[in-house]
């Protein structure tokens, strides 16, 4: 109880210096919120939803690797429905929500568990890379150097023989079964390949309302740098005020602070809705197909830990 009310407390801190340097901004802020184009905002929007898409495939393609092959539909409806649990102060419970959505379309606590750690995992580093690699002339990000020493950190554990011992030493302390193989060394290829592409439409949504033509490359770092490091603080719900801190930081000294302050605004915006948005979309198109893919139960009742067979889509067990 304690720590939950220390992770609000600490959210609140965060929202307070938000609305503080909005509040003390708030003329010229509103007045860059008035100059953004209606159709800029659009395209930012559409941007979102489309990195989320890409960010699905390779979260799909990963539980895919483990075992699990789910119609686009379902795997979309366990990971936007489920992941809504991160606006809830305390890190489990979109595990929680994903991990209870996989078990009723077929796939094993234990692999959906994994799936979501990976994918987290395989973002982190993409991010951190991403903006290593376009903010290195930014006071900001160079200061925050110690960022970048994660990179081959998360490159070592994304070897298929270290990330299989990591998942099932998570999986042990989570008191679950462990992983029955390794993760296929092309199936993280493929994942970061689709985070990687993910990443560079979400830079599309900050360039867009920045109105800076020139700035697409440190827009797209900015905003992966902003990420990172909300997501980074854990204790933060959805790392709200953290990420919007942290792109104001990189973009205030290129737009202006108030104009930073208010693409921030618009990028929370677009990102709440979106997740609003495809949690309803996919919760309507996994109903549709939850028919073809059989729930995943205990074998020998309740009381029972051991998994049953995984099956395919026709029902029957795989091989």
């Amino acid at each position: 109880m304690l720590r939950r009310l220390l992770r609000i407390y600490l959210a609140l801190v965060a929202l307070a210096f938000l609305g503080y340097g909005i509040a003390s901004n708030w003329q010229e802020t509103s007045a860059a919120l008035s100059r953004m184009s209606p159709w800029a905002v659009a395209g930012a929007f559409g941007s979102v939803l489309l990195g989320q898409f890409f960010m699905l495939v390779a979260w799909r393609e990963i539980l895919a690797g483990l075992g699990t092959r789910l119609p686009l539909p379902i795997a979309g409806r366990i990971m936007f429905v489920g992941q809504l649990g991160k606006y809830i102060p305390g890190a489990v419970w979109a595990y929680a929500a994903m991990m209870d959505l996989g078990r009723d379309h077929g796939s094993p606590p234990r692999r959906t568990f994994a799936t979501i750690s990976l994918g987290l995992v395989i973002n982190l580093g993409v991010a951190i890379s991403i903006a290593a690699a376009t903010l290195g002339t930014q006071e900001a990000v160079r200061q925050a150097w110690y960022l970048v020493l994660l990179v081959p950190v998360i490159i070592v554990c994304l070897h298929p023989k270290v990330l299989t011992w990591g998942l099932n030493l998570a999986l042990r302390v989570a008191r679950r079964e462990p992983l029955e193989n390794a993760l296929p060394g092309r199936t993280v290829l493929v994942a970061v390949g689709w985070t990687a592409l993910g990443w560079i439409v979400y830079g599309l949504h900050i360039w867009l309302v920045a109105g800076r033509t020139d700035l697409y490359v440190i827009a797209t770092g900015a905003y992966a740098f902003a990420w990172a490091t909300g997501i980074l603080a854990v204790v933060i719900p959805a790392g709200v005020g953290i990420r919007e801190g942290a792109l104001v930081l990189v973009l205030g000294p290129l737009i202006g602070t108030p104009a930073a302050l208010a693409v921030a605004i618009v990028s929370r915006v677009a990102f709440t809705l979106a997740d609003a948005a495809l949690a309803g979309l996919f919760m309507l198109l996994g109903r549709q197909a939850a028919s073809k893919a059989p729930a995943y139960a205990d074998q020998n009742g309740s009381g029972s830990t051991a998994l049953t067979p995984d099956r395919n889509l026709s029902g029957s067990p795989e091989a």
